[in-house]
């Protein structure tokens, strides 16, 4: 019986050292993959990684890794060649396949979320025009300022965000922006001008990790929700 009980407490202490071990290995794990993704996205913000699964050492060795959630701050993303900057940026990679030296992988598939503040959205306008929240999900209350018959006239326009296919051959989706209706002010052409200042698409074509595409959105008075979803997406250095 003596013999039994040093057995099972050896078992327990090694079992207890491995699982310590097994805790570091994914802590040094999560921080080497935060430190790549933040340079591979050149983020202006903070990035962390939580690895799923236990125990991580068996994943690793085996090169798959059953998930692997980021949250991202500060994403400078591309909006028709002007930076967009999404707030945040939160992800969960499923079925990770590692690369050779483990510098990155890529995800079977990915599923996602991403705020743009009003802010962002304003400095990112090539009109001039400040957006905000539009009192219901799905709309944009956009402010404009547009030279009629040589008065100055601020217009604000109640718009629907939506997202549609690129369209034209191109692959993906666009961000667009059309307002509802424009107060004519009985002035001649009025709402043909407000409308070049209003009404927008916008394509974000770079700056999402490869693979993760924009599959829907929705707007509050925090901004815009984006919801991204694709498969075989890369995550890191891949």
């Amino acid at each position: 019986m003596r013999f039994l009980r040093v057995v099972v407490i050896v078992a327990v202490v090694l079992g207890a050292l491995l699982a310590g071990v097994d805790r570091w290995a994914v802590g040094y794990a999560e921080g080497r993959l935060a430190d790549r993704i933040q340079a591979r996205q050149g983020l202006s913000g903070s990035t962390s990684v939580d690895i799923h699964g236990f125990p991580f050492l068996t994943q690793a060795l085996s090169h798959d890794l059953e998930r692997v959630d980021i949250a991202l701050k500060g994403v400078d993303a591309t909006a028709d060649g002007r930076k967009l900057r999404l707030t945040e940026l939160d992800a969960r990679f499923h079925d990770v396949k590692l690369n050779g030296d483990y510098t990155g992988g890529t995800a079977r598939r990915a599923e996602g979320e991403a705020l743009i503040t009003w802010a962002d959205l304003t400095a990112a306008s090539q009109t001039g025009a400040t957006l905000s929240y539009g009192g219901a999900p799905d709309k944009v209350k956009v402010t404009a300022s547009v030279e009629v018959l040589g008065k100055s006239l601020t217009h604000s326009v109640v718009s629907t965000i939506s997202l549609q296919d690129a369209g034209d051959g191109k692959e993906g989706k666009i961000v667009r922006v059309r307002a509802d209706s424009v107060p004519g002010d009985g002035v001649p052409g009025v709402e043909k001008v407000v409308r070049r200042k209003t009404d927008f698409d916008r394509r974000l074509d770079d700056g999402l990790p490869a693979g993760l595409r924009l599959t829907a959105l929705t707007s509050d008075e925090a901004g815009v929700h984006l919801t991204l979803g694709g498969s075989d997406v890369a995550l890191a250095g891949s």
